[in-house]
């Protein structure tokens, strides 16, 4: 019971971190959207304005999977432990 506490407690900070990745990056391709020399054509707008949603959007999925491993933990009585040390 313990090991899986501790499995899913690193798989929550992974999640995390992955989600804050992901949001970081998305927010560079949207900087690069809204600064206006940056595209010559429409095509390019598209292509960026896309990657930008497929990371912010990736990044959201990353927060509800961190946030559902997290609810998991603290149903558990081992989960609530890794959770105070944080």
């Amino acid at each position: 019971m313990k090991k899986e506490a501790k499995l899913l407690f690193e798989k929550m900070v992974d999640f995390k971190r992955f989600a804050i990745a992901l949001l970081a990056v998305g927010s560079f391709f949207y900087l690069g959207l809204i600064i206006p020399d940056t595209a010559n054509t429409m095509f390019e707008l598209y292509i960026m304005a896309g990657s930008s949603s497929v990371f912010l959007f990736g990044s959201i999925y990353f927060f509800a999977l961190s946030k559902r491993f997290r609810a998991k933990l603290d149903e558990m009585d081992e989960g609530r432990e890794f959770l105070m040390k944080k």
